[in-house]
């Protein structure tokens, strides 16, 4: 198997997985996404964008993955 093989089966499995916790969850009630969440996902998607230039890339996704580990925390000390 080539490289291009090994994406598309990892891709596949990806969204098998995906399509999966979704039939498993369909009924239940979701948690509204905080706007941390989004702004931190959209810094990992930019980081995926510009991931051409390391810098830039590998900065956006670590400014995102920051953002979500001080949601998961707030998000945390909210529950106590």
């Amino acid at each position: 198997m080539d490289a291009s093989q090994i994406y598309i089966l990892v891709s596949i499995l990806a969204l098998a997985a995906i399509i999966f916790i979704l039939f498993l969850t369909i009924g239940k009630k979701h948690k509204k996404i905080s706007t941390l969440t989004y702004l931190a996902f959209m810094f990992i998607i930019a980081g995926i964008i510009f991931g051409d230039s390391k810098y830039i890339g590998y900065s956006l996704m670590g400014v995102g993955v920051a953002l979500a580990i001080v949601d998961i925390i707030l998000k945390e000390r909210k529950k106590k």
